[in-house]
């Protein structure tokens, strides 16, 4: 039998799939069992009540979606109020993904959403579709040490900092949020094509996301989180040997909201066929020597 199990850090999952935040709600409920996710992330949540972006906001291409959402949310009362006692009816981990324009209000944002039943905090550092400087602090790690630093200061939570594929040095963006007490560091799908436009997501970004998540697996010692363009097992396999953790899943679950109890299912047959017991055997296992699965599972494009 295999153990599907791990651990971002201090949190324990059962298996390594979760939604990506934005592409998820617990309205999932009504097409899958959510108890099988190895655990659940909320939308974006902000103070105040946003509309988003004026539509039409999403438009598919062929390698995936343009999308220009703007991070529509009713704001941090009602995720209190309503949405994370919906929430607590499931087993899994809760994390809860928050953003804010200013590093100050980011902080109270952490200490606000600190509650029983929350048991990690994902720093949305890294939207496209705001306008620089307005929550895009992952684009340095300047910005990213100073809005993690502060962040940690309000939780003893574990903090899971979302960075930018658009920072000129990933791996420096993602020490800085290490030094600065981050617990994980999530590698985004999104790739920004400038203000007025949109994000990319989907299999197209994940060539890009793949490489820099090898690059920050070689970086930090903290857990990482690959997420872009998983769309079937072989996606998920190529994330954990190149360094992550665990992956979050986006695209595919606006394509097909089974799509993740149909990874964690591929991802139990495909390490029985290939006899490894453990699936946390395989994060980072093609750093140093990487085995001929490494290479079937098509991962050439990696150095």
């Amino acid at each position: 039998m295999v153990d599907l199990s791990v651990n971002v850090g201090a949190v324990a999952l059962t298996n390594p799939i979760m939604p990506a935040s934005g592409t998820f709600s617990d309205e999932f409920a009504q097409v899958i069992d959510l108890n099988r996710l190895g655990a659940l992330v909320t939308k974006t949540v902000s103070r105040n009540y946003r509309a988003g972006n004026p539509p039409p906001r999403v438009h598919e291409i062929e390698a995936g979606m343009i999308n220009s959402i703007g991070l529509p949310t009713k704001g941090l009362k009602y995720f209190l109020d309503v949405q994370l006692p919906a929430y607590k009816r499931f087993r899994p981990p809760l994390v809860c993904s928050i953003t804010s324009e200013n590093i100050e209000d980011f902080a109270q944002m952490v200490r606000d959403v600190s509650v029983p039943g929350v048991d990690a905090i994902e720093l949305n550092i890294s939207c496209p579709t705001r306008q620089p400087g307005g929550g895009n602090f992952a684009l340095n790690e300047d910005t990213t040490y100073k809005v993690v630093k502060l962040c940690r200061s309000m939780t003893a939570k574990p903090l899971w900092a979302k960075l930018s594929p658009n920072a000129g040095e990933i791996t420096a963006v993602a020490e800085a949020a290490e030094t600065a007490g981050a617990n994980a560091i999530t590698d985004t799908r999104r790739s920004c094509i400038g203000q007025g436009y949109g994000g990319i997501s989907g299999p197209g970004v994940k060539p890009i996301v793949l490489r820099m998540v090898h690059q920050c697996s070689k970086a930090v010692k903290i857990p990482i989180i690959g997420c872009g363009g998983i769309m079937k097992v072989e996606d998920v396999i190529e994330y954990l040997l190149a360094g992550a953790t665990a992956v979050e899943v986006g695209f595919a679950n606006f394509r097909n909201p089974t799509a993740m109890i149909g990874l964690i299912e591929g991802l139990e047959k495909w390490c029985a066929k290939k006899g490894i017991r453990r699936v946390a055997d395989l994060t980072g296992a093609m750093l140093d020597h990487p085995p001929r699965d490494t290479y079937e599972a098509g991962m050439v494009g990696i150095s």
